[in-house]
């Protein structure tokens, strides 16, 4: 762990950038409307025959104590890099209104709204630039072992497992397991590279003598037992983090408050209808400016399929999409023309479970198909589907429908939304996850979506894709 001073160092560092931020974003705002403004920097901020010197002042103090309030001058590796940069969103949108109501109060005159708004723009343009550089730079040395927290999973159960698959896909987390504490499994009940190290009467000595600094709780215990391992935990100044029961079955972000003194989480509302403001016109621009953009790749991908083996270009799978509805996914062809008739042939040979066909070697594959699919570029026409509004671009696969029973689809809760181009099943593990797993990530995904988190998924699935793993 770092110690306290370095800590301040580091934030004071973090204040540091932020206030030349702030400077760059006056200059250009300035500059760039420099009829209504001097551009030396003194006069901006310190000459008082400067009228709108203490606006520009009062923008700095008030985005650096919105910044601080948010607690944006520390980074909390496990948080979403999109969550981070919507909090320093929410940052500069509530300073830019306690500006407002500064000028207003001070009844400051003939201050450029164009300039304002300029200013508000670069200065967050470049705190979510330069946060996503230092979270790149914080991941790198997590990963290769800086500043490492060894962390204690208690429960070895399905949520156990899959908090530690989580911490084990992000290296940049800085999280080292040192194992699992349960009552009733053991080292042979888990995965190869696990282990329980003790039972629930171990946790004192499992946490000296393994030098623990964070226990995750993926169970929960007697009441009094939980207790007392909370009093343990707080003697010994280990940090205590608890994943929420059941938490799969939240409708919505668990929404913490108080009822009184007491701390609430709220799973779901009754009467509550999650709507997904925004998404629509974001697959939109998205989808626009990708196909725009794209057309000339397009061409030649489709040029190259043409000359790598007879017939066209696009295939058009039938799909079931939201509420059942039956949609033709474009995608580029990656297999022989007669592929569908040669199914039949192999089903016995499927390596994956539920009703999807997946066989790592498909002889119906051709040799451009294999590279398409490898990097997931036979999946880029569905720019289209989002285009015309089939489709999204994250959400549930769209599963093929001679693949999958009616009734079964009937149980689907993934036909509430959109089918999406990717999704937490692309960056969870593709091709390699069950499905189960995937039916479970989808039904979450629709239970806790937001813009953010479409944000962060868009994100995770580039170096996905770009490594191709999973894809066959």
């Amino acid at each position: 762990m770092i110690s306290r001073t370095l800590r301040i160092f580091i934030r004071l560092s973090y204040v540091a950038i932020d206030v030349i931020c702030i400077l760059l974003s006056v200059f250009l705002a300035c500059w760039i409307r420099q009829t209504a403004f001097p551009v030396d920097m003194r006069q901006l901020f310190f000459d008082a025959d400067n009228p709108f010197h203490l606006v520009f002042v009062m923008w700095t103090i008030s985005v650096v104590f919105f910044n601080s309030f948010y607690h944006l001058y520390q980074t909390r590796r496990e948080v979403m890099e999109s969550y981070e940069i919507g909090l320093v969103i929410r940052s500069v949108c509530l300073a830019a209104l306690a500006v407002l109501v500064f000028v207003y109060s001070m009844k400051i005159v003939g201050f450029p709204r164009s300039a304002f708004l300029l200013l508000v723009g670069f200065t967050t343009v470049l705190f979510c630039l330069w946060r996503v550089v230092k979270r790149i730079f914080v991941e790198f040395l997590a990963a290769n072992g800086y500043n490492n927290a060894s962390v204690l999973i208690v429960g070895a159960g399905k949520v156990g497992l899959m908090l530690a698959e989580e911490i084990r896909r992000h290296p940049g987390f800085g999280l080292k397991i040192i194992g699992f504490l349960d009552d009733t499994k053991t080292t042979q009940d888990l995965p190869s590279g696990y282990e329980v190290v003790g039972t629930l009467k171990d946790f004192e000595q499992v946490i000296q003598r393994r030098f623990v600094s964070k226990v995750f709780f993926t169970v929960h215990p007697d009441g009094t037992i939980f207790y007392e391992l909370l009093e343990m935990a707080k003697e010994l100044k280990v940090g205590v983090r608890v994943v929420p029961q059941a938490f799969d079955q939240a409708t919505g972000d668990l929404f913490k408050y108080n009822v009184g003194l007491i701390p609430v989480l709220e799973y779901c509302d009754v009467g509550h209808n999650r709507r997904q403001y925004g998404k629509r016109i974001f697959d939109i621009v998205v989808s626009s400016v990708g196909c725009i953009f794209l057309s000339p790749f397009f061409l030649a991908i489709a040029i190259w399929i043409r000359f790598d083996s007879p017939g066209p270009a696009f295939y058009f799978s039938r799909r079931y999409g939201r509420g059942g509805k039956v949609l033709k996914m474009w995608k580029f062809r990656s297999m022989v023309v007669d592929a569908d008739e040669k199914l039949k042939e192999l089903k016995q040979r499927n390596e994956v479970d539920g009703p999807i066909f997946k066989i790592r070697q498909d002889p119906r594959v051709t040799r451009v198909g294999r590279f398409l699919r490898k990097y997931s570029i036979d999946e880029l026409p569905q720019l289209v589907n989002v285009l015309l509004g089939d489709m999204s671009l994250v959400g549930p696969r769209p599963l093929p429908i001679d693949q999958v029973e009616t009734e079964d689809l009937k149980q689907l809760k993934r036909l509430e939304v959109r089918p999406g181009i990717t999704g937490l099943w692309q960056v969870r593990g593709r091709s390699d996850l069950p499905f189960h797993r995937l039916v479970k990530w989808d039904a979450w995904y629709i239970n806790n979506w937001s813009f953010w988190l479409d944000v962060n998924i868009l994100f995770e699935t580039i170096p996905v894709v770009l490594k191709g793993k999973g894809a066959y």
